[in-house]
């Protein structure tokens, strides 16, 4: 059926359904109608007339009046069967009967449209509150523009419906739903071709696609085609539409630039904060190899063999320490970047502990240290060159800050996996960033605690939550920079915590963290 013949019936059916119900009256009426007088039948043949109304229409009402009317004459007013009327009284109950007819189809009719229109604009408020409701969702710009092609084609009965944004200088289709723009009609849809498609008070034919520019604080910010568009106030709706979604994409612009510009603000922040702990932490052994060095050069016939073997061990020490900070950058960089990748390997906690020391110049039999590792600890699975540079950061940092000829202690212990550790700090901001593995050891029973202590200032309770994190240094040359940040990073990504440990006051700085259980020793042969 056509859509000229789907408006038809509706009055057509309300013209049926009035003479249905004239018919009934009337047969009802027929056998009372001496003891019924003329105002009694009018009132009666009033009620055909609303119920075309509210059926079909005020078309359908006159009709269902016009044949009320004949019917009244014809049937119930003397001579019967005749159209004729004979007194003056009958003629005045007529007109005053079509008057009434008229007015209350005309009545009816108007109430009827009043509240099709408020459904309609109920409709479209609903429609427009569902669509809107969108774009205030906290979504990704890729989730949120598909979400509302697919919401913006149900809400409307659309064929398709495709969102146009500037991408590479050029606006091109970012989210489609239904029958899809072609090429050749995204071209005729942009600014770059012709003159721009917008939507008008003509519905566009099928297949045909029509767009509106999509503005926000005046300027062009997109374009939204659809294809199937309904005339009348629909596009007026659809515009105001169109204006929510302008100022959403807005505002998902406006959140990346702060984003962006939040990032650049960090970047910043930790370049200078990077060149002020480089910087402090160079200039000591660059200054004693630089002294070093000169006083070899300018007094070298009038140096001892003890002398000029103190210096050397002295630049090879500091040279040493160089060499952990360029380490310490280069693990920076790989956390950053993140590269980081854990090899685990089965191996005891006592040779990692030697393997620190030694990249310190150290070893277990020097006095400075002092071990408690019993030796019937079991093996660790880890990634042995992580956790030997936790160890080194942490028994460097001791051996800086212990008084001289104060030993540094290294313990181990077994604890049980349920036991909670203290809430490891944060990692910087930077570090949060970046894609450290983690590794889950729920599946460890028990775990391993190694605590680097010494008898140095100690960590204000106040500062054992920020003593991590990048760059971080105390007043007056405190702890901190990249080597916590480092060790930090290094014993999360095992899945594991670090914590500074309370100690009695005076009682120096004691840095513990877990590791996991690896396979058991293996029994002696």
């Amino acid at each position: 059926m056509t859509k000229r013949g789907l408006l038809r019936w509706p009055t057509a059916r309300g013209a049926l359904s009035a003479l249905g119900m004239v018919a009934v009256l009337t047969a009802a009426l027929l056998p009372e109608r001496a003891y019924l007088g003329p105002a009694t039948v009018a009132l009666v043949f009033v009620v055909p007339v609303v119920a075309a109304v509210s059926i079909g229409g005020f078309g359908a009402g006159v009709l269902a009046a016009g044949v009320c009317f004949l019917v009244y004459d014809y049937m119930f007013l003397p001579p019967y069967y005749t159209l004729y009327v004979a007194r003056g009284a009958d003629w005045a109950a007529l007109g005053v009967y079509g008057a009434v007819a008229v007015i209350v189809a005309r009545v009816v009719s108007a109430l009827k449209v009043a509240r099709a229109e408020s459904q309609r604009r109920a409709e479209d408020v609903r429609r427009l509150f569902d669509v809107s409701e969108l774009l205030v969702r906290e979504l990704p710009g890729r989730a949120l523009v598909e979400d509302i092609v697919c919401s913006l084609r149900s809400a409307f009965d659309l064929r398709g419906v495709a969102l146009l944004l500037p991408v590479d200088g050029r606006l091109q289709p970012v989210a489609c739903a239904g029958y899809e723009l072609s090429p050749e009609e995204a071209a005729h849809l942009t600014v770059g071709g012709a003159v721009p498609v917008s939507l008008g008070p003509t519905p566009a034919q099928a297949g045909e696609w029509q767009a509106v520019a999509l503005v926000a604080s005046g300027d062009a910010v997109g374009l939204l085609a659809v294809c199937g568009a309904h005339g009348g106030e629909e596009q007026e709706l659809m515009r105001a539409f169109a204006n929510h979604l302008a100022l959403a994409l807005e505002r998902e612009s406006l959140q990346e630039e702060a984003a962006r510009a939040r990032l650049l603000a960090e970047v910043d922040q930790l370049r200078r904060a990077l060149v002020g702990a480089v910087s402090h932490d160079l200039r000591t052994p660059l200054a004693t190899i630089k002294l070093s060095a000169s006083t070899l050069l300018d007094s070298a016939g009038s140096l001892g063999p003890g002398d000029v073997k103190e210096l050397a061990e002295l630049v090879d020490a500091q040279a040493n320490r160089l060499d952990r900070l360029v380490t310490n950058l280069l693990d920076m960089t790989r956390i950053q970047a993140g590269t980081l990748e854990l090899r685990r390997q089965v191996v005891a906690v006592q040779d990692l502990v030697e393997e620190a020391l030694a990249v310190l110049g150290r070893s277990t039999e020097s006095p400075e240290v002092r071990l408690a590792l019993p030796d019937d600890l079991p093996l660790v699975e880890v990634d042995p060159v992580l956790v030997r540079q936790v160890l080194a950061n942490l028994l460097d940092n001791a051996f800086r800050y212990s008084p001289e000829g104060a030993p540094v202690a290294v313990e181990a212990r077994v604890v049980p996996a349920a036991v909670a550790a203290p809430a490891a700090p944060p990692v910087a901001s930077a570090l949060e960033a970046s894609s450290v593995p983690s590794f889950s050891s729920a599946s460890v029973p028990r775990k391993l605690e190694v605590a680097v202590s010494d008898q140095g200032p100690g960590v204000p309770e106040e500062e054992r939550e920020r003593i991590f994190s990048m760059f971080e240094r105390r007043e007056a040359g405190g702890r901190g920079g990249l080597g916590l940040a480092i060790a930090q990073a290094f014993v999360q990504a095992h899945g594991e915590r670090i914590w500074v440990a309370p100690t009695a006051p005076g009682g120096g700085a004691r840095f513990a963290f877990t590791l996991p259980e690896g396979a058991p020793r293996p029994a002696c042969s």
